[in-house]
């Protein structure tokens, strides 16, 4: 009787215990999580890799008298020509600004060749690094700077470019969380068709973000970590997506297990005792795939990775222990108009997972061959993909200073518009600036600022910004100054795709080593484990091969994101592998209750497949919702996982992992226990084992 009691009072603190646990969490965080939108830092130096030149350009210059100076280009421009009093408005705007505002030197009219434009670059140190000054002076020459009667005005230059990024970074947080939200919510009311069980899941994700953002404002203060709105945008989707996937799993067996067991307590207990250790591994191997991240020499990239680990731990935290605690405490009721009562039994009904099950087992060696070509072709669209993005091509709706960009491409074709800065030893300065009007490429330069032992020189290039002939100077400049550094806008293009190809070659091949050690552990098998790496990696080049057909003919996209393949890449494996978790595990588990390899294969499909399908629903559209954002690489980004996320669902997991496994027979479980065929003096399992929830 005294045991009874202890166990019925253990049944309502527990659950009550974790909500006030999690209220007293939320409550500390709250503090540190509104402060994270202050940290986000969207200058180019933030994304920069910490070893190129144009970092320690972009560093030393913030040294020299003044500080970091902002560079600006006022864009004058008549279709049918320049009046004089559209020069004497420019002169007169131009004197304007240099009265309110410190220049470094006096701005010089530089006239196009055809009499359409005239163009003042500008340079300012007030702002210095302080982003709100920097905007603050954008914003005002903007004001200053405005056309008349036909004659367009227009402020570009990278100070203006990078004023107008961090607009759309800093709008991004209110309507990425309220879509992202807004989705999960309706894929949730069509899973559960209950008008009350998915606000659970959804609030509890929606708390999961808020201590995600306490503990990586915390990340900042205390390790430096790196946070730009891409990273920042990229952690609430998949505290929403993943976070999401584990409810839709352990509610699933909650339900299950509702129908056995008469407490909600103790079906709970025993949920989380059956899909706990694929939930748990699933988490595992998304939080370590992007740990690795912390490899990358890209300031974005690494700063990628703790954020995106802290959405995804702080999703698993939430999902283990307060939804289920909200749930005990809710009852059966919360089901409501499906309430499984105790001792009722699920409809039966051929579902369609089964049906896909018997078609891929009747001749697993053609749907595996077949669905490898699709892959294969899908892959070869990656050929297709547009070269790297330029900055001026990074905004789905133009801003001014992409326009001014426009203009002057057009207008002075003849030469650079974009500055470069090469940094030099102050005692070698004189030397420094000669070899750079010696270099080939090079239009015109002349030595600037001083300080701290080092020399600054404005280079002007003969070629386009961002074309191969610029690209071609740059690399000339950087081989023929010792002890220099070359920057400025186009180089930090330039080293952006370079380090992203670098961090490429190390990240990926860590990856895939991480990961696979998960599986063999969890799996306890080689060939499993590569199997589902293989698939994962056919559906991230098929993704990329679609993107292809899609960027340019159908988005009219100009380029790809340089880092678009390594982070499509970390992310479709890592969470890709999820679902081959949840398929291969219940696999297992069938084989160990002493089912015959094609059994167990269909057997997991058919229970796994619908929480499957739901899950990768939900985690693409979540990525999907990066698609309405006004940026190019959010928008690239979002597309190739929602894509992928849909491949691995409902082709790869579905298909072509059960064709496999089926076509292998025990041997996909080698070298385990599980490869060698049973024998009558092989011991039977005791008791039913734990299961992944079924659909």
């Amino acid at each position: 009787m005294r045991a009874e009691q202890t166990t019925s009072r253990r049944r309502r603190a527990v659950p009550w215990g974790l909500l006030g646990l999690w209220i007293a969490v939320l409550a500390l965080a709250g503090p540190f999580a509104s402060k994270l939108a202050d940290t986000q830092q969207d200058r180019a130096v933030d994304y920069l890799p910490a070893s190129a030149d144009s970092t320690h350009v972009a560093e030393l210059q913030a040294q020299l008298p003044g500080g970091e100076a902002t560079e600006l280009v006022l864009v004058y421009h008549r279709a049918n020509g320049l009046t004089a009093a559209d020069r004497e408005t420019a002169a007169a705007q131009v004197a304007e600004i240099g009265r309110d505002h410190k220049l470094t030197g006096t701005p010089r009219a530089v006239p196009s060749k055809d009499g359409t434009t005239l163009m003042y670059p500008v340079a300012s140190n007030e702002p210095g690094q302080d982003e709100k000054a920097r905007d603050a002076l954008v914003d005002d020459v903007r004001e200053v700077a405005e056309g008349k009667a036909g004659l367009s005005v227009d402020v570009g230059g990278p100070g203006a470019l990078t004023t107008d990024a961090g607009k759309v970074y800093n709008s991004l947080g209110g309507p990425l969380l309220y879509t992202t939200a807004a989705v999960v919510a309706l894929l949730l009311i069509l899973i559960y068709r209950s008008p009350f069980l998915w606000l659970v899941p959804l609030a509890v994700a929606g708390m999961a973000d808020y201590l995600a953002m306490g503990v990586a404002y915390g990340l900042h203060e205390g390790f430096g970590t790196s946070v730009t709105g891409q990273s920042s945008g990229v952690m609430t989707i998949l505290v929403f997506g993943a976070g999401t996937d584990y409810a839709l799993l352990i509610v699933a067996r909650y339900r299950e297990e509702l129908r056995r067991i008469e407490r909600p307590y103790d079906a709970m207990v025993a949920a989380l005792k059956g899909c706990g250790p694929a939930v748990l591994a699933s988490s595992g191997t998304v939080a370590l795939g992007l740990f690795c991240l912390l490899a990358a020499d890209l300031n974005s990239s690494r700063g990628m990775g703790p954020l995106g680990t802290v959405g995804v731990l702080c999703a698993l935290l939430a999902m283990l222990t307060l939804l289920p605690a909200l749930l005990v405490l809710l009852g059966r009721r919360v089901f409501w108009p499906l309430v499984p009562t105790f001792g009722s039994e699920p409809k039966k009904r051929r579902s369609l997972f089964s049906m896909m099950g018997s078609s891929a087992g009747r001749r697993p060696r053609t749907v595996l061959l077949g669905g490898a070509v699709l892959l294969g072709a899908l892959a070869l669209g990656a050929f297709s993909l547009p070269g790297a993005l330029k900055q001026e091509d990074s905004f789905t709706k133009t801003p001014d200073s992409v326009t001014a960009m426009e203009t002057l491409a057009k207008a002075y074709p003849e030469q650079g518009t974009r500055p470069l800065t090469v940094m030099a030893p102050e005692d070698r300065a004189a030397a420094a600036l000669s070899a750079v009007k010696d270099t080939k490429g090079v239009e015109s330069a002349r030595q600037g600022r001083s300080g701290k032992g080092w020399t600054e020189i404005s280079v002007i290039a003969r070629a386009a910004p961002e074309s191969a002939a610029e690209t071609a100077t740059i690399k000339a400049l950087r081989a023929g100054l010792d002890g220099s550094y070359v920057g400025g806008a186009s180089a930090q293009q330039l080293d952006l795709k370079e380090t992203n190809d670098r961090d490429t070659m190390i990240i990926v091949p860590l990856v895939l080593a991480a990961v696979l050690l998960i599986l063999v552990v969890l799996l306890r098998s080689l060939v499993a484990p590569l199997l589902l790496l293989a698939a994962v990696v056919a559906v991230w080049g098929a993704s990329l091969g679609i993107a292809g057909l899609v960027f340019e003919p159908l988005l009219g996209f100009e380029g790809t994101d340089p880092g678009l393949g390594l982070l499509s890449f970390v992310f479709l494996v890592a969470l890709g592998v999820d679902y081959g978790i949840f398929l291969m595990h219940r696999m297992r588990e069938e084989s160990l209750a002493g089912a015959e390899p094609r059994e167990a294969a269909l057997t997991a499909l058919r229970t796994t497949g619908g929480v499957i399908a739901s899950a990768g629903l939900v985690l693409a559209a979540t990525f999907a919702v990066l698609t309405s954002m006004p940026l190019v690489q959010l928008v690239e980004l979002g597309f190739v996982i929602a894509v992928g996320v849909l491949l691995d669902t409902f082709l790869v997991r579905t298909y072509l992992v059960t064709s496999a496994s089926v076509a292998l027979g025990r041997k996909v479980w080698w070298p385990g226990k599980l490869s060698r065929p049973a024998t009558a003096t092989d011991p039977v399992p005791e008791a039913e084992p734990q299961r992944v929830p079924a659909s």
